[in-house]
């Protein structure tokens, strides 16, 4: 891997250029709890620095009437929209409920229904469709399917942790030792992934954004180091740094799936499959990187030098962007 620099700065600034402002792509949710009398309370939720609340709107059916007017709440992390609602029809089984602007947005939409009776309804809303079909209980095949896309599409839309297996892939020297340090990182999110999808342990998001920035700022030195032929701790172990990262990253990843507020009964399946997608995008990440290799060692393509030296500081540069743009947001920055 010790070539991997000359030919990953097209790929990264692909990933990159357009996240300059990255933060954990959390996704928008809309709540809807069952009242007496036939009453919904619904909540739809927007993360507030992604500025959504401009962007994604909900759009309830015809036949749904507003009891209570809509209240709406600003919190520091999200725009909160509250209200009763109440259908005309004793069930809301097969009502349609679109979101206009989510074709435009990077995200998803969770959907949870939670009915007098215990029962519960969730789905995941994507760009693409952009409305949801409210139903009974839906089969698990269907359920780990969803939750194996939310995970699949978190860590691609989570700029940033793609930028930390991108740096330590910059910091190997082989395929045995990448092969080591990767699944050293996946064995550590998956760790504190479970520890904080079955609430034995969380992290508030503002402090972790600013902590997993500074584990990529801490890479870019390193690899600088490995280019001028130095060693160091890290890059002789890159996989212990990756396993100590990692514990910290799980809790990242762990927002896409606790945001989703799945039911009780669906947490072991969610949480396997959810990590299962996270998985899955993490691996397809790693192998266009090496595909890209590849194809540009067969073709004999000559960069200029500042493209091949590109990628490394582009890690430790962003890394230190973000480090300051989340340190200002933790202390009420603008």
């Amino acid at each position: 891997m010790k070539r991997l620099h000359r030919y990953t700065a097209v790929l990264a600034f692909a990933v990159v250029a357009c996240s300059a402002f990255a933060h954990e792509m959390l996704p928008c949710r809309l709540d809807l709890e069952e009242l007496p009398d036939n009453r919904y309370e619904l909540t739809w939720r927007t993360p507030y620095s992604l500025s959504y609340a401009e962007l994604i709107g909900v759009q309830i059916p015809d036949d749904w009437e507003v009891v209570e007017e809509m209240t709406q709440w600003t919190f520091s992390d999200a725009v909160v929209v509250r209200g009763i609602v109440q259908p005309q029809q004793d069930s809301i089984d097969g009502s349609v409920i679109r979101f206009p602007g989510l074709q435009d947005a990077m995200s998803q939409v969770v959907v949870h229904v939670a009915r007098l009776d215990g029962s519960a309804f969730t789905a995941f809303v994507s760009p693409v469709t952009a409305e949801v079909t409210i139903r009974g209980v839906r089969p698990w095949t269907e359920s780990a399917w969803q939750y194996t896309t939310l995970g699949f599409h978190h860590i691609l839309l989570g700029v940033d942790h793609l930028l930390f297996v991108l740096g330590l892939m910059l910091i190997v020297d082989s395929r045995w030792m990448l092969l080591k340090t990767i699944t050293a990182f996946t064995v550590a999110h998956s760790i504190t992934l479970a520890i904080a999808t079955l609430g034995y342990a969380s992290a508030p998001m503002p402090p972790l954004n600013a902590a997993i920035a500074l584990s990529i700022l801490f890479l870019g030195p390193e690899v600088v180091r490995r280019w001028r032929g130095e060693t160091s701790f890290t890059i002789r172990h890159p996989w212990v740094v990756a396993f100590a990262f990692g514990l910290l990253h799980g809790f990242g990843f762990a927002s896409g799936l606790t945001t989703a507020g799945m039911p009780v009964a669906e947490i072991p399946l969610a949480l396997l499959t959810f990590n299962v997608g996270v998985e899955l995008g993490q691996l397809a990440f790693v192998a266009l990187l090496l595909l890209l290799v590849r194809s540009f060692e067969t073709l004999e393509i000559r960069w200029p030098r500042w493209v091949e030296l590109s990628p490394g500081y582009l890690v430790g540069c962003l890394g230190a962007f973000w480090v300051i743009q989340r340190t200002a947001l933790l202390l009420g920055g603008n």
